[in-house]
């Protein structure tokens, strides 16, 4: 009662074939596969903006010791 045998199999195939019908099942497959790689460009072009954006971004680094010190040596010329 826990498996099915093949029969079972069988039967469930013939009723899938008769409600779909032969050309519908690998159109399905067809566009099942479509929309995985649509989704899969759709994540790899998400990441690729991303790090361009943070590539793009730039940082000022402030460190006001050196500042001073230009400061100064400005100042005593």
């Amino acid at each position: 009662m826990g498996s099915f045998s093949i029969w079972h199999w069988l039967i469930v195939l013939v009723v899938v074939l008769l409600l779909f019908g032969r050309g519908k099942i690998p159109e399905l497959m067809g566009d099942m596969a479509k929309g995985i790689k649509s989704f899969k460009k759709g994540m790899s072009d998400e990441d690729a903006e991303e790090a361009k954006a943070a590539a793009d971004a730039k940082t000022v680094e402030h460190r006001a010791d050196e500042t001073m010190a230009a400061r100064e040596k400005a100042s005593k010329s």
